[in-house]
């Protein structure tokens, strides 16, 4: 069905008076696909707020969690060559793993109490997040606080490469058994590892010549490439009087340079041209990245006994609201859309990142929603929500 163009365009203002004049986010910019056409592009706002720099088209903003749907592809190419299988254990690839245990008490100062897992962890646990990892800023537990510690996924600030990562987490007790809850967690950084060791190349190499390079994304990296620095927008976190602070000053950001740690699960930058040129790619099969099957088979629930994210959910924070939301292999999944209590489709897939950013593909309607921000962390508006609703009330 065709999209009323009248109705998207008022979403701009919107946005302009809800968000950008108050000062709750510092830029827009909103891309809406139908059926490959763009049917709605805005671009609002500023890069760099102090400064007066104004966001553009070729604006280049930290993703975060948006690269983790990225390293799942990779896997599931992985998985297509017959170099792995998702139900293989995870200790096949990483052999230190193999006597990982739970967590039943203790610190990492005093010492653990465990017990052993009722299974091993499997590929489809880090595909699904339900791996018994975490992350440290879900403030939950003391093993959330081993992490926090060691500086356990840090994308901006460890200088712990991905492999000590996947060493230092041998050394840590999981939260549950594998398969038992969804958490989210590092469980894309350690899928980003596999990539490395199955493919025999360096992961930040086999993404850039077996997704990057056939896409032409050619902006897309873990680091700003030389000389595009300019084009970085400043991050933002809210500030205690309503307004916003500096979060990462684009002129001295990490993401200026080469990280130590290459993160899979959240340490891309990209621009709107570049990440749509991969979410078509995943509507359409074309360049193909994986087949249509295996895609299908992504994009179904793959939570334990079909259940949604509020029935297995142990997490303190994730990307997605959890009603009537199931989780794929590297996406979330809208399973009962009644329950979500916002409009869109059954079989709708998604995520987001940590600075508001987000996208999602509906194969029903054709459909492909990208936005893109910069402020941390995503929970702190409803923007996500609120651009489904006023964009499927565009859909005649």
């Amino acid at each position: 069905m065709p999209l009323d163009r009248e109705r998207l365009g008022k979403i701009d203002d919107f946005l302009k008076s809800a968000y950008l004049d108050p000062g709750r986010l510092p830029c827009a910019v909103l891309k809406v696909l139908h059926k490959g056409e763009t049917v709605h592009s805005s671009v609002q706002g500023m890069a760099d707020v102090a400064a007066g720099r104004l966001v553009a088209e070729d604006t280049i903003f930290r993703i975060y969690s948006m690269t983790k749907p990225i390293t799942s592809i990779a896997i599931m190419m992985l998985v297509e060559e017959g170099k792995l299988q998702i139900d293989d254990p995870v200790h096949r690839y990483i052999p230190a793993w193999k006597d990982l245990k739970v967590y039943q008490g203790g610190t990492l100062k005093t010492g653990w109490k465990t017990a052993p897992p009722a299974r091993p962890m499997q590929v489809i646990d880090l595909l699904r997040h339900t791996a018994g990892l975490t992350y440290g800023f879900q403030l939950n537990t003391n093993v959330d606080a081993a992490y926090r510690r060691l500086g356990i996924g840090e994308i901006e600030k460890t200088d712990i490469t991905l492999e000590r990562m996947i060493e230092l987490l041998g050394q840590l007790p999981l939260e549950f058994s594998p398969g038992d809850f969804w958490n989210y967690s590092v469980a894309t950084d350690v899928l980003g590892w596999l990539v490395q060791v199955v493919s025999g190349q360096p992961f930040e190499q086999f993404l850039a010549q077996r997704i990057f390079g056939p896409l032409g994304m050619t902006e897309t990296g873990f680091s700003v490439r030389d000389g595009q620095a300019h084009r970085l927008a400043t991050c933002y976190q809210p500030s205690r009087t309503g307004g916003m602070d500096v979060q990462d000053q684009a002129e001295t950001s990490p993401f200026l340079k080469p990280p130590a740690f290459i993160s899979g699960g959240g340490g891309l930058v990209s621009t709107a041209a570049d990440y749509l040129k991969f979410a078509e790619a995943l509507r359409t099969g074309t360049p193909r990245l994986v087949g249509r099957k295996t895609l299908e088979l992504m994009t179904a629930n793959h939570l334990p006994d079909g259940k949604s994210l509020p029935q297995l959910s142990r997490s303190a924070f994730s990307e997605a609201a959890y009603d009537g939301v199931g989780f794929g292999l590297g996406f979330a999944v809208t399973t009962a859309v009644h329950k979500t209590m916002v409009a869109g489709n059954n079989g709708d897939y998604f995520w987001g990142g940590a600075a508001s950013t987000f996208f999602w593909i509906d194969p029903e309607e054709d459909l492909t929603v990208l936005f893109l921000t910069q402020l941390i962390p995503s929970s702190t508006y409803p923007v996500r929500r609120q651009l489904r609703s006023m964009i499927y009330a565009a859909v005649e």
